[in-house]
C-alpha cells in the first residue's frame, strides 16, 4: 500500500436543526457516488456506505451528533472536502 492508498478522514458535527435527514443525506450521497473509491460516514463505532441514502439514514444523526467521514483513497481528498463544507454549512437549510 503506497501513500494513495492512505485512508483520510474529518470529524464533524451535524449543525442542521433537522439532522441527517432524507434531503442532507441525498446531498453526501450525491458527492460519495462521485468517488473513485469508498467513502464511508460513521457515528460512534458503527459505519455506513455514504454513497447509500438507507445506509445514512439507518445511522440516526440528529443536530449535534458527531461522525467521522472517511475516503478510502488520497484521490478522492475533494469528495472529503465537499462533504465537509456540506455538513458545516448545515446543509444550506
Amino acid at each position: 500500500m503506497g501513500p494513495r492508498h492512505e485512508k483520510l478522514s474529518k470529524k464533524l458535527v451535524i449543525i442542521n436543526e433537522l439532522g441527517l435527514h432524507a434531503r442532507s443525506a441525498a446531498m453526501i450521497a450525491n458527492l460519495a457516488r462521485q468517488a473513485k473509491s469508498k467513502v464511508w460516514i460513521a457515528k460512534e463505532g458503527t459505519k455506513a456506505n455514504a454513497a447509500s441514502i438507507l445506509d445514512i439514514l439507518t445511522l440516526a444523526c440528529e443536530k449535534g451528533t458527531r461522525i467521522d467521514i472517511t475516503i478510502e483513497d488520497k484521490t478522492d481528498l475533494n469528495i472529503l472536502e465537499e462533504i465537509e463544507k456540506l455538513v458545516k454549512r448545515g446543509f444550506e437549510e
